[in-house]
C-alpha cells in the first residue's frame, strides 16, 4: 500500500475548518526547506526527523519564530542521548517506536529503554519538553510508552481500524492515563 501523504493544501483546509490545533509529523526530506510552510499555514506544532534536518537547531528556531512548537522524532535506532544538550530548542520529542515510513507496523518495546532515558534526562534539567510516541500504539502497547514517561500518543491503526472510533480513543486515553499514574 502507497503513503498516503497530507500536504500543504490539505493542511490549509483543515487548519481552516477544525478548532483542533494541529500537530503535524513531517517525515520528508529537506525539512529546513519544508517545515516551515507547514508552520505558516497555521499548525500548531511541526516535528522534523533529526536524521533528515541540515541545520535541526536553526529550523527549531524558525518554527517558532513562525508561532509554531517545534518538535524533532528520532527513529529507532538514533541515539537519544544526541538530544541532552539540546532539550531547550525544542518543544517536543518524538520518540519513534517503529521504522518511519507505513502505517500498521508493529510496536518495538525496545525503543522504551531510550524513551525513559530522554524523560529522566529532561526532568533532572527541569525541562518542559513533551514527549510523544508514534506507531504500533495499541491498547496493548499505549501502557507501556506511559509508563516510560511519554505525555503525547499517535495512535492510527487503533483509531481508524477500530469499529467505534470515539471508544478507541477513549480506551486508549483511559491506558495512558492509569499507566502513567501507577509509573
Amino acid at each position: 500500500m502507497p503513503n498516503l501523504t497530507f500536504g500543504p493544501q490539505m493542511v490549509e483546509r483543515i487548519q481552516a475548518t477544525s478548532p483542533i490545533p494541529l500537530d503535524v509529523h513531517l517525515m520528508i526530506d529537506d525539512p529546513d526547506r519544508w517545515a516551515p510552510g507547514y508552520a505558516e499555514l497555521g499548525a500548531a506544532s511541526v516535528t522534523f526527523h533529526l536524521e533528515a534536518a541540515g541545520d535541526p537547531i536553526a529550523l527549531a528556531r524558525r518554527l517558532r519564530s513562525i508561532g509554531a512548537r517545534a518538535g524533532i522524532a528520532l527513529k529507532p535506532g538514533t541515539a537519544g542521548e544526541s538530544l541532552y544538550d539540546l532539550f531547550d530548542e525544542f518543544d517536543q520529542i518524538l520518540v519513534m517506536t517503529v521504522e518511519p515510513g507505513f502505517g500498521g507496523q508493529g510496536f518495538m518495546p525496545e525503543t522504551m529503554p531510550k524513551l525513559r532515558n530522554l524523560v529522566d534526562h529532561a526532568r533532572s534539567r527541569a525541562s518542559n519538553v513533551w514527549f510523544q510516541v508514534d506507531g504500533g500504539i495499541t491498547d496493548d502497547t499505549i501502557a507501556q510508552a506511559a509508563e516510560a514517561g511519554a505525555d503525547t500518543f499517535v495512535a492510527g491503526s487503533a483509531v481508524y481500524g477500530a469499529q467505534n472510533i470515539e471508544a478507541a480513543i477513549t480506551g486508549l486515553r483511559e491506558r495512558a492515563r492509569a499507566a502513567s499514574l501507577e509509573a
